[in-house]
């Protein structure tokens, strides 16, 4: 019944309401159940493979801005990793985005969504850590972001990756991941995108 209900207030929300935009690489890209996981959320998933900070502030005008989004759910930064690039420089330029679009749509919210300890970066895990911990402390003095992690669904109590998540790749990530990302993410996301704008 609950379930029920809340489902019912997101589709009025809906009727009316921008729509939740997922930005970011090929962790959202990859996402093909996303939809339907994320229902009666409406979803648009605009990442892409290979996707950097700096692309999404170079396409924010172009690609972010006009969709009007009453949400925006980002992952982005993994790539920068690889990269070789500074937890520093990484988060600034991840502030950067969410000013441009603080400024430009002063009512959206942004959920930044941790950046992954995927096995392949198991030697840039302390810059990882970095990232996330500096957006958590970030999103905990700004109302408008809210930070999720979602790297406790993909270790197992020791801390080690769970391996069967990932693809052969070590980076890239299996269906059960997404599942157990839908099940952190969405409770986030419908709360969020009802709640009254500022």
């Amino acid at each position: 019944m609950l379930a029920f209900v809340a489902a019912t207030i997101v589709r009025v929300h809906a009727q009316d309401k921008g729509p939740i935009v997922f930005v970011g690489s090929s962790i959202f890209h990859r996402w093909t159940a996303l939809e339907r996981q994320m229902d009666p959320l409406p979803v648009i998933n605009i990442a892409f493979d290979g996707a950097q900070t700096d692309d999404w502030n170079r396409l924010i005008d172009m690609r972010v801005i006009p969709l009007k989004a009453r949400v925006i759910a980002y992952y982005c930064g993994s790539n920068d990793v690889d990269a070789g690039d500074s937890a520093v420089r990484i988060v600034g330029r991840i502030r950067l985005f969410i000013d441009r679009v603080t400024k430009a749509l002063p009512e959206t919210r942004i959920v930044f969504v941790s950046v992954n300890r995927a096995p392949e970066k198991r030697d840039r895990w302390d810059v990882v850590d970095d990232i996330n911990g500096q957006m958590r402390k970030y999103a905990e003095r700004n109302p408008r972001v809210q930070f999720v992690d979602v790297n406790p669904a993909l270790a197992n109590a020791d801390g080690s990756p769970r391996v069967e998540l990932f693809m052969n790749d070590q980076l890239h990530l299996r269906p059960p991941a997404y599942e157990a990302f839908a099940k952190i993410l969405k409770p986030v996301l419908e709360r969020v995108f009802v709640e009254r704008p500022f």
